[in-house]
């Protein structure tokens, strides 16, 4: 029978794949953000310090005391946590309250003094934890339709009426395809799940004829050159910039593309721009990154010492991994283009201190495994 080990240390290969994610991250960003000189509307001091003492800093904080901290603390707690998620996702929308504020047409901040948390991020972490703890609650009942399948629709419906709302229609994506490998992981039932995908695929429908946006953008994606000025000049730009990068780039800090060419070079639009300096060669570096960062977490969630930390682990991953896919997959012309950001690299303080958070509990349940 396996025993259970606690190990000297947190899984090293995770720590530095961790690690030199972050600090890939940063390099790019600190590149993207130089295409900001040429705008009025923004500084590149401002932007840096921002993502420095706002997001990596903290970040590396929160990695540091959530890899010290027991990782069944959340399971205790984590109803309270999806329960404070809701109400903030809730009272951004709320506008006499001046709490949230829009950008690009969509509501997903709160203002906390000089500091704006996007309260989608700690949505889908406090989703994914409060999954975790019913399916290792329930054990082998998640096979049932109503220990199983009804709890996890319930969570669903309620993240995507919040994420509808704002609109988030990426980041609700991801948390779905979280949720449902968590599901799978713990062994419900395939029939369910393609019940759920045949539903999913009638509310893209659903969405694609009530939306204007989202028929846009995949009116765009089908056929990116009849707006090449218009909806479609953000994937052209960025199929420019892929381009241009060639097998071993322009060089860092060489991009040319991130000068009042690409919209968002800090956020969407930041991988088009590590391609163009980088090239192909640096393009499969990150993504060989990702993909390392993602086998070994699975492997890790494979020998955690219990349920919980393996759920969460997949859930975790599989959410990073989704939202880096979408965004390199839309800024690469096979994806419908995407809002979302790409983890550890795009701006954004709060995604970053989440994604290193969430690294964090992953270390920690790497010094719980079985032998």
């Amino acid at each position: 029978m396996m025993s259970v080990m606690k190990t000297a240390r947190m899984d090293r290969q995770l720590l530095i794949s961790t690690l030199l994610l972050a600090g890939a991250g940063f390099l790019i960003f600190m590149s993207a953000s130089l295409g900001l000189l040429s705008r009025d509307s923004v500084t590149f001091g401002s932007i840096a310090f921002r993502q420095i003492f706002f997001g990596l800093v903290p970040g590396l904080i929160a990695l540091y005391f959530a890899s010290r901290t027991h990782y069944l603390y959340w399971r205790k707690i984590s109803f309270w946590i999806f329960l404070l998620s809701i109400v903030l996702n809730i009272l951004i929308l709320i506008p006499w309250l001046h709490i949230g504020f829009s950008h690009g047409g969509a509501t997903r901040w709160m203002h906390i003094g000089s500091f704006t948390l996007q309260t989608s991020e700690l949505l889908k972490v406090a989703a994914v934890l409060y999954f975790a703890a019913w399916l290792s609650s329930v054990k082998e009942r998640v096979a049932t339709f109503k220990e199983g399948f009804l709890p996890l629709m319930a969570i669903i419906v309620i993240v995507s009426v919040l994420l509808l709302l704002q609109p988030d229609h990426d980041t609700l994506v991801a948390i779905i395809v979280s949720l449902m490998a968590m599901y799978m992981v713990a062994g419900g039932q395939w029939r369910w799940v393609g019940a759920l995908a045949v539903a999913g695929v009638l509310g893209l429908g659903l969405v694609y004829m009530t939306s204007p946006y989202i028929a846009s953008r995949i009116n765009t994606f089908v056929h990116p050159s009849q707006q090449a000025e218009g909806a479609g000049y953000q994937i052209q730009q960025s199929l420019i910039a892929v381009g241009s990068g060639g097998v071993t780039g322009r060089g860092f800090g060489q991009s040319i593309q991130k000068f009042n060419y690409l919209p968002e070079p800090v956020g969407d639009s930041i991988f088009p721009v590590a391609a163009e300096e980088f090239g192909l060669m640096g393009c499969m570096v990150l993504i060989g990154l990702f993909l390392f960062f993602t086998l070994r977490s699975f492997v890790v969630a494979s020998r955690a010492n219990s349920p919980f930390g393996g759920y969460v682990i997949v859930g975790i991953t599989t959410f990073m991994i989704c939202q880096a896919f979408i965004n390199i997959g839309s800024m690469i012309g096979i994806l419908p283009l995407a809002g979302i950001p790409l983890p550890f690299v795009s701006q954004g303080g709060t995604a970053l201190l989440f994604a290193l958070g969430q690294a964090g509990i992953m270390l920690n349940i790497s010094r719980y495994m079985l032998k």
